[in-house]
């Protein structure tokens, strides 16, 4: 997989692209990062990627030629766009999930593009990228950080990204639900002890006490996960 990243700070994605899970897979060949600098795409001495807004009103708004001439600069010779989607990181963004996730993973390219200032002219979201995504209810001061968690939720999904498949498959939402509360060594600590069903060596209770706590968790923090899947019940 080939993921590029076009923002104003390329330098924000260096350090955690070389750690964990995103550096090991690039060592073993599973994805390669392009960081791509925007400004590089203005042709001005200022290098200017924002103006006013048109019909007034406060902030900067991100120019939309800087992002169309990069998006272009990542197309193989003949096509006019990168293959794969290419989604802009946006307040107005449907809320990135797991599925998205999985969705994007099977791709072979991915095309982050990451705003800032206020806002990103329109045009880009309505006719250059695919799809707009958001982590949530809030805003960042850019899109540098939703767009590092894209990419580290889809690159940990790749075959072989992670060594354990079977510790992947039992995290919150792999199934839609949350997943339930994990425990280590020591048995006991300050008086805390850990439950006596996980130390018990049988695995039916085992298997069932997990199964409960994850749904009384989902069912307690993130209702709407249940009803989603079961729609019925609602």
């Amino acid at each position: 997989m080939r993921i590029h990243v076009v923002t104003l700070f390329p330098d924000f994605f260096r350090g955690p692209l070389s750690l964990s899970i995103p550096a090991r897979a690039a060592a073993a060949g599973l994805v390669s990062y392009d960081l791509v600098q925007l400004r590089d795409f203005t042709h001005d001495r200022h290098q200017t990627v924002d103006d006013l807004p048109y019909g007034g009103g406060s902030g900067m708004v991100m120019k939309p030629e800087p992002f169309w001439e990069a998006v272009e600069s990542l197309a193989p010779e003949g096509a006019a766009r990168p293959g794969g989607r290419i989604v802009l990181m946006s307040a107005r963004g449907k809320r990135f999930t797991h599925e998205d996730a999985v969705r994007l993973a099977v791709q072979p390219e991915l095309t982050l593009l990451c705003g800032h200032y206020k806002d990103v002219d329109h045009r880009v979201a309505e006719h250059l990228a695919d799809e707009e995504l958001s982590l949530g209810d809030f805003i960042l001061s850019g899109g540098e950080v939703a767009a590092l968690a894209v990419l580290d939720a889809v690159v940990r999904l790749l075959p072989g990204a992670i060594s354990d498949h079977e510790s992947a498959s039992t995290d919150s939402f792999y199934d839609g639900e949350l997943s339930p509360p994990s425990y280590t060594r020591p048995a006991e600590y300050r008086g805390m002890r850990v439950p006596d069903v996980l130390l018990s060596g049988d695995h039916a209770k085992i298997a069932a006490w997990r199964r409960e706590r994850a749904l009384g968790l989902t069912r307690e923090r993130r209702p709407e996960l249940l009803l989603e899947e079961h729609p019925e019940h609602g």
